[in-house]
C-alpha cells in the first residue's frame, strides 16, 4: 500500500503543472486542489486491498478528466464516506432506544420531544422548523459518544493545548486512532453565508477582527463556527445564535489600533423575523470540530486539506450530522457583484427540478494520521496583515488562491 501511496503523491506534483489547468491564478489554484482531492479521495476509495492497476486507472482519470467530472468524483467519494459516518453514528445513538435500560421508564415511552425553542420564540412557533419534533436518542454524552465512535470507526476527534511553541497556538485538534489517506476526518460546523447574507455576519464589515472561527469556499460562501464552539451533550433545534459577543472577544494574537477601531464600529445588519431558520442537529457529533485544527508551524506539512462539500438536502437521514445551517434558509440567492460587494438579484436560482444542498466543509487527510495533532494550510492573503505566528506553507498558493 505504501507503493501506490507514492505513486499517488507523485501524480500529485506532476499533474499540477498540466497545461490542462486554466492559466487563471485563482482558477488555477481551484484547479489544482480538485485534482489533490480526487486522487486522495479515490486513494480511500480503493482501500486496503487495492492492487496496482487500479492505482495506475486512477491516476490515468486524473490526467485526463475535466475537472467537473473529478469535483463531481470528490463530492461522491465524500458523500460516501459520511454515508457510513452517519449510520455508525446512528447505530449508537438510535438502536433500540425505546428498550434501552440506561434510560428511565418514564423516557423509554417518550419517543420524541418539542424543542424548547418552540416555546420561547412566540409567535414565530408556528413555523415548522421551530415546533420541530425532536426524536428520542439514547442518553449519552458527547465524550461517550465519541469513545464508541472510535470503537465503531477507528478514529475520533479530541481538543486540547496544541504542541505548536507558540504562545498563540491556543487549543489544537487531534486525531485519537489511525486513519488512512483522504479519509474524512472532520466537519466544519456553523452558520453559512452566501455572498448575499454577507451584511448580516457578526463584526462587518471587518468580520475577521475579532474571530479566528471563519473560513471561506472559493465560491464566496463563508462559514462562521464560532457559534458552534464545542458543541453539546444534546440532539437539539439550533439556530446559531448562541450567545457570542463577538466586540468582548479579542482576537487570537496581536490587535492593532486600526483593528480596535473597525470592532467599535462595527455594525452588521440584525437578523429579522423572516430570516428566522434552524435545524435539529446532533450537537454532540464528535467531527464538529474542523475549525480547531491549527496552522501547520514552520518547517511541518499540513496532514489534512480543506475539502469543499456540497451536501444533497433529499438526504433526509443524514441530515441531523451535517452541522451546518444556512443564514436566511435553505435556498439559493442570485447575486450580482460590485467590486468588492455583492447584491440579491431576484429571486431564487435554484431551477426546476435542481435538488437544493448546503455548502459546507470537510477536512480531508493527505497522508496516514495515528494519534497526532492536524494541521492545514491556511492560506492567508499575501496582501494583508498576516500574524507573526504564520509561515506560508506554499508562497505561490497563497498568491494564485488569494489573486
Amino acid at each position: 500500500m505504501a507503493s501506490l501511496f507514492n505513486k499517488f503523491q507523485e501524480a500529485i506534483r506532476t499533474i499540477a503543472k498540466s497545461p490542462m489547468f486554466a492559466r487563471d491564478p485563482r482558477h488555477l489554484q481551484f484547479e489544482a486542489d480538485v485534482n489533490r482531492l480526487f486522487l486522495y479521495t479515490s486513494y480511500s476509495w480503493l482501500g486496503e486491498n487495492a492492487e496496482e492497476k487500479d492505482a495506475e486507472e486512477i491516476i490515468d482519470l486524473a490526467s485526463k478528466a475535466s475537472v467537473a467530472d473529478q469535483q463531481k468524483q470528490v463530492q461522491e467519494n465524500v458523500h460516501y464516506q459520511l454515508k457510513h459516518m452517519c449510520q455508525s453514528m446512528d447505530n449508537i445513538l438510535c438502536h433500540d432506544t425505546t428498550n434501552d435500560p440506561s434510560k428511565e421508564p418514564s423516557e423509554a415511552h417518550n419517543h420524541s420531544r418539542r424543542s424548547g425553542l418552540s416555546f420561547a420564540v412566540g409567535g414565530a412557533a408556528s413555523s415548522n422548523k421551530q415546533s420541530a419534533v425532536i426524536p428520542a436518542t439514547r442518553p449519552l454524552t458527547r465524550a461517550e459518544l465519541s469513545k464508541k465512535f472510535r470503537d465503531h470507526f477507528g478514529y475520533t476527534l479530541d481538543i486540547g493545548p496544541s504542541g505548536i511553541p507558540h504562545k498563540d497556538a491556543g487549543q489544537g485538534l487531534f486525531l485519537s486512532g489511525q486513519a488512512n489517506v483522504g479519509a474524512v476526518l472532520a466537519i466544519y460546523p456553523g452558520v453559512v453565508y452566501s455572498p448575499a447574507y454577507y451584511r448580516y455576519i457578526p463584526g462587518y464589515p471587518r468580520i475577521d477582527v475579532c474571530n479566528n472561527y471563519l473560513i471561506t469556499r472559493y465560491d464566496g460562501t463563508i462559514i462562521d463556527a464560532k457559534p458552534w464552539c464545542f458543541g453539546r451533550d444534546t440532539r437539539e433545534l439550533w439556530d446559531g445564535s448562541d450567545l457570542v459577543d463577538y466586540n468582548a472577544m479579542p482576537p487570537k494574537g496581536s490587535e492593532n489600533n486600526s483593528d480596535r477601531v473597525w470592532r467599535m464600529l462595527s455594525k452588521p445588519l440584525e437578523k429579522s423575523v423572516r430570516e428566522n431558520f434552524g435545524e435539529v442537529l446532533e450537537r454532540r457529533n464528535p467531527l464538529a470540530f474542523g475549525h480547531f485544527a491549527n496552522h501547520s508551524p514552520k518547517g511541518s506539512s499540513p496532514n489534512v486539506m480543506i475539502c469543499p462539500y456540497d451536501f444533497p438536502l433529499t438526504e433526509k437521514n443524514m441530515r441531523v450530522y451535517i452541522l451546518n445551517i444556512t443564514f436566511g434558509g435553505e435556498e439559493t440567492i442570485k447575486t450580482k457583484r460590485f467590486g468588492s460587494f455583492y447584491f440579491k438579484s431576484g429571486g431564487s436560482d435554484n431551477q426546476a427540478g435542481d435538488s437544493l444542498v448546503l455548502k459546507t466543509l470537510v477536512l480531508v487527510s493527505t497522508m496516514s494520521i495515528c494519534d497526532e495533532e492536524l494541521f492545514l494550510n491556511y492560506r492567508y492573503s499575501y496582501s494583508k496583515r498576516r500574524p507573526e505566528w504564520y509561515s506560508p506553507v506554499d508562497e505561490e498558493e497563497d498568491k494564485r488562491r488569494w489573486s
